[in-house]
C-alpha cells in the first residue's frame, strides 16, 4: 500500500469517491470491512486497518459491509454475479454446491472463474471464508448466548443455535461450558494464519484460505472438549514473535509450548516432523523408516495429514521419493516457498 494510513483515513471520513476501490477499511470493533464511499458511522483511525483487495480483508477475518456492499465490484459486477451476492447476503450460512447453483440457473465454472479474477478465490471459498468470518465474530468472551445472537444480527435464536452449531459442531449452549480455545489470525508474508492455543500450548495453525478450516474447528471443539473464543493467551503472543523471526530468517527451531492431541503413533510422526533439521527434506519412506516402522509410509503421510501446526510442525520439508513436491494443506506454491526460505538462510 503506497497512499499512508493518514491519507487513507481521511479519504474514509470524507467518503471521497475517487479512493473508490483503491483500498478498503476494516474495523477491528465490528469485524466488517468496508469502501471508502459507506455512509455508516466511521470509527476511531486506532480501530481501522486498510487492505489493498476486498480478498485480503476477507482472509484476514473481515465480512462484508452490508451498506456498502464491498464485495461487489464500481461498474464490474455482472447482474448475474450480483443476483448471486444477494443470495449469500440473505444467507449467508448456506452452502451452495455446484449442483444448487444449476439448479438456481448459474452456470459453476462462469461464476468459478468470475471470483478466481476479481476476488482471487473460488466462490465455494468464498463462501467458506464468509461462514468463518461471521461465526468468528460470535465468540465473544463472556457474552450470553442470547446476547450474543441478537447482536450479530440475527432476528430468532434458533436461527443463530443452527447457524453456529452449522460451522463449529456444537450448540452455543454446549460451548459455554466447555474449555476455552483462543483463535487469532496472523499475517505473514504468504498469507493470514489462523492460530489457535489452549492454556496448555498452540494446538492449531493454519492458512485462512485452506479447503478443510471448518472441518478443523470442528475436530477441535470435539477433539478438545472446547469452544472457540476470540482473543489471544501468551502461546499465541510467543507464536507470532517466533514466525515473525522465522520469517525473517533468523530463526531456525522453535520453543514454543505445544498442545497436540491425536494417538501415540501420530503423535510419533509429528515428533518426527520437528527433528527434521531446519533446511532439510525427507521422503515419507525416510520418515517411516526413522520412527522404526518402514512398511508405514501411507500411515505416517495420512498422520502428516492430520497436522494443525503448519511450520511449527514442518510437515513442508516432507517431499516424494522421487524429490518432487507433494501434496500440502497450504498449497504447493507455499511449501515450495517455506523450502527455499529456509533453504536461502540454513
Amino acid at each position: 500500500m503506497n497512499i499512508a494510513a493518514n491519507e487513507m483515513y481521511q479519504a474514509l471520513l470524507n467518503k471521497d469517491p475517487s479512493y473508490d476501490g483503491v483500498f478498503y477499511a476494516a474495523i477491528k470493533t465490528t469485524g466488517i470491512f468496508c469502501r471508502c464511499i459507506c455512509t455508516a458511522r466511521k470509527p476511531k483511525q486506532e480501530n481501522v486497518e486498510f487492505f489493498n483487495t476486498a480478498h485480503d480483508a476477507i482472509l484476514s477475518g473481515y465480512r462484508p459491509c452490508k451498506i456498502c456492499k464491498p464485495q461487489y465490484l464500481p461498474d464490474q459486477t455482472p447482474t448475474e454475479i450480483a443476483t448471486l451476492l444477494v443470495l449469500l447476503e440473505d444467507n449467508p450460512n448456506q452452502k451452495l454446491s455446484d449442483q444448487d447453483l444449476r439448479q438456481k440457473g448459474f452456470e459453476p465454472y462462469t461464476i468459478r472463474r468470475w471470483f478466481l479474477k476479481h476476488h482471487q478465490m473460488t466462490f465455494h471459498a468464498f463462501q467458506r471464508m464468509n461462514r468463518i468470518n461471521i461465526a468468528l465474530k460470535k465468540l465473544q468472551d463472556g457474552e450470553s448466548v442470547i446476547n450474543t445472537a441478537y447482536d450479530s444480527g440475527f432476528e430468532s435464536l434458533s436461527g443463530f443455535n443452527d447457524s453456529f452449531k452449522a460451522i463449529f459442531g456444537v450448540s452455543p449452549s454446549k460451548a459455554k461450558d466447555k474449555n476455552i480455545i483462543y483463535l487469532n489470525r496472523i499475517e505473514t508474508p504468504i498469507g493470514t494464519m489462523f492460530a489457535g492455543a489452549t492454556d496448555d500450548g498452540l494446538c492449531l495453525l493454519e492458512f485462512t484460505d485452506r479447503r478443510m478450516l471448518e472441518t478443523e474447528f470442528k475436530h477441535l471443539i470435539k477433539r478438545y472438549n472446547a469452544t472457540l473464543i476470540r482473543g489471544e493467551n501468551q502461546h499465541i503472543k510467543q507464536t507470532k514473535l517466533q514466525l515473525n523471526e522465522y520469517f525473517a530468517g533468523y530463526r531456525q527451531d522453535f520453543t514454543l509450548k505445544l498442545d497436540t492431541k491425536g494417538t501415540d503413533f501420530q503423535k510419533q510422526v509429528w515428533q518426527a516432523l520437528i527433528d527434521i533439521p531446519y533446511g532439510s527434506t525427507r521422503s515419507y519412506q525416510e520418515q517411516a523408516s526413522y520412527i522404526g516402522n518402514p512398511k508405514a509410509v501411507r500411515a505416517v503421510a495420512n498422520a502428516n495429514g492430520m497436522n494443525q501446526i503448519s511450520i511449527i510442525i514442518p510437515c513442508h520439508r516432507v517431499i516424494g521419493a522421487d524429490g518432487k513436491l507433494t501434496g500440502y494443506g497450504g498449497g504447493l506454491w507455499r511449501k515450495n516457498w517455506l523450502l527455499n526460505l529456509e533453504k536461502a538462510n540454513r
